[in-house]
């Protein structure tokens, strides 16, 4: 899957997703008040991390948000029921990629440092089971959002590739 952040002319930023079958979506985006747009973050962390349960893991397996419009391909005559079928598969991941993304985003927005603490405490109130992550991916993660918010806010769009492996289990 495909994935171009653009910079829309309202101030906002409007993601642009190719899928696998061809089918083109568009998610419009809420956060002129940021600096770096929360589908990016949502992006990043989830790809990053290899959180296939998340936004665009679900996205990638037929999920369509209904803020999410089709731009060009036909999608399944059965896409609405598959979508629900995501979406209620991954109800819990979509949570913990909310966190996470969110703890990431926080970090990077407020030019702190790696949130190692805060990534573990999110996890901690989802889960159960232990963290997954090693610091050195939650570092790689944060930083590799830094370095796409820097070329994200010097104007420039962004090109980004979903592996297809990354799916809700």
């Amino acid at each position: 899957m495909e994935i171009h952040f653009r910079h829309d002319p309202r101030g906002e930023s409007y993601t642009r997703i190719r899928r696998v079958d061809g089918v083109v979506l568009g998610l419009p985006s809420y956060s002129r008040k940021w600096r770096v747009p929360h589908d990016l973050a949502h992006a990043v962390a989830e790809r990053e991390l290899g959180w296939g349960g998340g936004v665009f893991g679900c996205i990638a397996a037929g999920g369509v948000f209904d803020n999410m419009v089709v731009l060009r391909g036909k999608t399944r005559h059965d896409a609405r029921v598959r979508s629900q079928r995501v979406f209620r598969s991954a109800k819990r991941s979509i949570g913990v990629a909310e966190c996470l993304s969110g703890v990431l985003h926080h970090a990077v927005e407020h030019r702190l440092g790696t949130p190692l603490a805060e990534a573990r405490e999110a996890w901690g109130v989802l889960r159960e089971d232990s963290f997954p992550w090693q610091d050195s991916e939650i570092r790689d993660a944060t930083d590799r959002l830094r370095e796409l918010a820097g070329v994200w806010s010097g104007g420039a769009d962004l090109d980004f590739h979903w592996p297809e492996r990354l799916r809700p289990a």
